[in-house]
């Protein structure tokens, strides 16, 4: 990129957080603002308080208050953000992409640290972890929300909190739950989604795919092998009828004839759908090639059938893994975009990345609950900046492909 780039890159900057200035009303508090943004979109190595603020000249205090101690809302700045996502990359096929990532920690003093699964070291660290909504389209992705997570440890532990400065509002939350409040919020805040998708740490929850339902959106969603269901509704005994005396029996039970659910990984060990392959995308390393069996499906809830879905079993010709995803897609729905939808989660992936490797989104040093989540605000501005400046420089990825198409073919999102 060559000077007068650079110096383009920086006009659009401040013309792009003119947008937010309104989020912040005290004029001194909004300068640090810009300097947060510019310090991480920079070429700075380390992107926490310090090196920002002495690259900027300005006193690291004064930073570090603009995160910890300065009243402004992060709400405010993640409702502008959705507000301009909506306004300059609104997709009637946008897709939801629900994931979490971990920041590796040191000690017991940020706000949601514990030795939990952290997804940047692929083991159980020491880490804090947040959970992330991003939107995406076929030439645009961004993240939207981010929360944290915290562990039930935590919430439990009033003098932690006090000191953490959690309100008392704020009580435990799985992390799926979260997901859902963020889903909520941003589709009741003007958002508009298709799809969504996500991991199986999420599909798995029954109460979020339902509530994912209730908010019309369809999902294609991975859950564990170890999920029980039918391919065929099972008989259902006749209620009996009520004699008269005792409690009434109200609730539908299996028949005595009826064959009982079977984890997904178990359902056909001969015959059953035939496999059928696709060419989900290409990557540096070659096309990715996955073949795919879909049925109607039956999801097993307390013993009993819940409502029809679809499940996709999709297998990788290459080194065999196999996944598995539900979806309640109308029924006539094509296999082909069920995939698209499905494989749609290297978009966020990809936002993690650059998240971390491009504006230091694991470099916080700050400990109390409202300073990281200011951190997660701001980090949401900058991240979107780099999207539409990566999209108007044409050097960004394309946010998703045409869906897969049979045998390797191209199909229509």
């Amino acid at each position: 990129m060559d000077i007068s780039e650079l110096k383009r890159v920086r006009r659009n900057l401040k013309k792009f957080l003119r947008q937010f200035k309104d989020c912040i009303r005290d004029p001194r508090c909004r300068r640090h603002l810009g300097t947060y943004v510019s310090g991480q979109v920079s070429n700075l190595e380390r992107k926490s308080v310090e090196p920002i603020a002495l690259k900027a000249k300005v006193p690291p205090r004064s930073l570090q208050e603009f995160l910890s101690l300065h009243r402004w809302g992060s709400a405010v700045m993640r409702d502008r953000v959705e507000e301009v996502v909506m306004r300059d990359h609104a997709d009637p096929n946008a897709i939801a992409v629900i994931d979490e990532t971990g920041c590796p920690k040191k000690g017991d003093k940020t706000t949601g640290v514990q030795r939990q699964y952290c997804g940047a070291t692929g083991k159980i660290d020491n880490c804090v972890v947040s959970v992330h909504l991003g939107y995406a389209t076929k030439d645009f992705h961004a993240l939207i929300d981010s929360d944290l997570y915290l562990p039930e440890s935590w919430c439990a532990d009033l003098p932690r909190r006090r000191k953490a400065g959690i309100p008392d509002s704020v009580t435990y939350r799985p992390k799926w739950q979260i997901a859902l409040d963020e889903l909520d919020h941003a589709v009741h805040k003007g958002v508009r989604f298709r799809w969504l998708t996500a991991d199986e740490n999420y599909g798995r929850a029954g109460a979020f795919r339902q509530g994912v339902d209730s908010l019309g959106l369809w999902y294609v969603v991975e859950v564990p092998c170890s999920v029980q269901g039918w391919t065929r509704k099972p008989h259902m005994a006749p209620v009996p009828e009520y004699a008269g005396t005792g409690r009434p029996a109200t609730r539908s039970r299996l028949a005595h004839d009826a064959k009982p659910a079977r984890r997904v990984d178990n359902l056909w060990r001969r015959g059953g759908p035939s496999w059928q392959t696709f060419h989900v995308k290409d990557t540096e390393k070659g096309p990715v090639i996955w073949e795919a069996r879909i049925t109607r499906f039956f999801v097993a809830q307390e013993g009993m059938p819940a409502v029809e879905l679809w499940l996709i079993v999709a297998r990788n010709v290459l080194d065999g893994e196999v996944k598995y995803f539900l979806s309640n897609a109308p029924a006539d729905t094509p296999v082909e975009i069920l995939l698209h939808v499905g494989f749609s989660r290297w978009c966020i992936e990809r936002e993690f990345e650059d998240s971390k490797g491009e504006i230091g989104f694991d470099h916080f040093e700050v400990r109390g609950y409202k300073a990281i989540l200011h951190h997660f605000a701001v980090s949401l501005v900058s991240l979107l900046f780099l999207a539409e400046e990566a999209k108007r420089l044409g050097g960004g990825e394309k946010g998703l492909e045409l869906a897969p198409g049979p045998d390797g073919g191209r199909g229509t999102a």
